[in-house]
């Protein structure tokens, strides 16, 4: 799972190789019901808003403590996955390494920005 998802060709790819069962599941279940009333771009966005939701409850049943940083910080990733999308934006013509590091850079830095702000 991580050779493929890191080494995907684009962020976008990245995300459909990344634990296909949630994926699954968010498809059916939140993509599909909301992008029949809302567009595609929104629709990904709340998808991708309510998987940091529920990664925020699993935290909070652990530490038995307020938290709010995956909601923003899967929101921000799936912003980045829209933008790689209209600006096709592929790194296919790299070696798997470099394409690793640059899937890796578009987490760790959306990371990094949630954490600036929130």
């Amino acid at each position: 799972m991580l050779k493929r998802s890191f080494g995907a060709p684009s962020f976008y790819l990245f995300w459909r190789y990344w634990n296909p069962i949630w994926s699954y599941y968010l498809s059916r279940y939140v993509m599909k019901p909301v992008s029949s009333f809302l567009p595609h771009w929104c629709a990904v966005i709340i998808t991708f808003a309510i998987s940091g939701a529920l990664h925020d409850l699993a935290v909070m049943l652990i530490k038995w403590k307020l938290l709010c940083f995956f909601t923003p910080w899967f929101s921000l990733m799936g912003v980045c996955v829209l933008l790689s999308l209209k600006f096709n934006l592929s790194f296919s013509h790299f070696p798997m390494p470099v394409r690793a590091l640059i899937n890796f850079l578009y987490i760790s830095g959306s990371f990094h920005l949630t954490e600036l702000l929130f």
